[in-house]
Parts: C-alpha cells; structure tokens; sequence
C-alpha cells in the first residue's frame, strides 16, 4: 500500500506570459511534506520559491500538476472553498508581520478563530494556552505599535497556529528582523514545531535560518536541483553542508 503524504506536490508547474515569452517560474516541481516536518526551500531570487509558496496557500494559481493536503486536490476547488480552507487548514507568518495595528496582539491572534465562528471559551483558552508557549502572555493587552519586532512576529506566530493548521507556511519571517530577534524566532519555530506539533514550510535564503530546518529543498530556475536532510549532524556541520550546496548551484550569497 503506498504511504499518504499530508502534503503532496506533483509536477507544478507556473507559467507566466510577457509578450511572446513564456516564462516557468515553477518548471515540472515534485515534492512531499509529512506531519511534523519543519521544511525550508532556498534559492536565489527568481528561483521559483515564492511563486511556490504562494501556489501551496492557494494565493496563487497552478498552470499545471496537482497540490494534494490529506489527499484533497485544491486545483479542483472553487474560490469559496479556497477561502474556507485557507482558514480552516493554513497559517501564514509573513516577512512584514501583517498586524492590524487598530487591534491588540490579543484580538490580531484571535482573529483567525473569530472569523470560524469558535465559541469565545475556546477561544480564550487557545489563547492563553498558546501565548505561555511563546511567551508573549505579557503583551496580549498591547497594541503592535507598543512592542518589539521581534514581539510582533512571535505573535504572528501565534495566530498563524491558532487554529491548529495542518501547515504553517513563512515567507522570509526572518527578513524584517535583527540577528538577536531572529535566533528567537527561530528556536520559537522550534518549539512550535517540537513541542506543538506544528508542519512548517519555510522560505528563505539565510543559510542560518535554514540550519533549523530538519530538511532544505533547494529550487533553481524554478526546480528541485537538490535535498538535504539534517540527520544527526551539528550545526556547523549542517551549516556548511548548505553552503557547499549553495555554491554548487551557483545560487546567491545567502550568508550576507
């Protein structure tokens, strides 16, 4: 019997028309993600890794190939059933953090399970349950204007897991962040991954980021031109892993 991914990707493709150019910013891609993973996908800009990112969060369009979550295909929905979805199965954590600036860190949070019409005891609990997680039960009452960057995106954090997503998906989350604020992000995407059980598919192209990922897919000119696993390899080691891989394909200087 052959296994069930939870994510599976088969032969994406996306092309875009300029003019009488064709051009395929995701050139025949297939990959898999299982539950509890913690994936990253680098590469250089124009490597493909957004225009997939977006594809998997159904904010974008395949032009081909299939995209299944538990064995459910979303090119054959419908824009209402892509909406409900996209609340009911996805988390975002974005590069700019994508606060309401006019709610508290408590009610951006919570928005997700409001608009799910959850019970507001649920939603107190999930709340209280995930920000001890993160630590950010200090700064609920808070408006985004009043805390750190490092404060927002942790509770960008939050709401991308508080309605239990079957995968958190991060677009560059590190990008807005200094090297202080970052580390902390990233052992907070550890702990959700870890300890809450959270898959996570992160983008980016800082070879620092990717070392907490357990498994880097590597895109260039819009495919899958290698794979890492972490195994029980080091930091260091897996680090430089990376960037012998990164050097080989001729990719950008992700160190910078």
């Amino acid at each position: 019997m052959t296994r069930q991914h939870y994510i599976e990707v088969r032969d994406l493709v996306k092309n875009y028309d300029t003019g009488k150019v064709r051009v395929s910013a995701v050139d025949h891609v297939s990959f898999y993600v299982d539950q509890g993973e913690f994936i990253g996908i680098m590469g250089a800009s124009g490597s493909g890794k957004t225009t997939m990112l977006n594809i998997l969060s159904t904010i974008d369009t395949m032009s081909a190939g299939q995209v299944f979550y538990d064995g459910a295909d979303i090119a054959g929905m419908n824009e209402e059933e892509l909406s409900d979805f996209r609340q009911r199965n996805l988390g975002f954590v974005f590069q700019d953090y994508n606060l309401l600036d006019t709610l508290t860190i408590e009610e951006n949070i919570m928005l997700p399970m409001a608009l799910c019409s959850k019970k507001k005891e649920e939603i107190v609990s999930r709340i209280q349950s995930i920000s001890e997680s993160l630590h950010i039960g200090d700064i609920l009452r808070k408006f985004p204007y009043e805390v750190s960057g490092g404060q927002k995106q942790r509770a960008a954090c939050a709401r991308a897991l508080v309605n239990n997503p079957k995968l958190i998906l991060a677009d560059e989350p590190t990008g807005a962040l200094d090297s202080k604020s970052s580390d902390m992000l990233l052992h907070t995407f550890q702990v959700m991954n870890r300890e809450l059980g959270a898959t996570i598919l992160m983008v980016t192209h800082d070879v620092f980021s990717a070392c907490y990922c357990e498994r880097i897919l590597f895109l260039s000119d819009g495919r899958i031109c290698a794979e890492l696993e972490r195994g029980n390899e080091g930091k260091r080691e897996y680090l430089n892993r990376i960037l012998d891989v990164q050097s080989q394909i001729g990719g950008e200087d992700i160190s910078a």
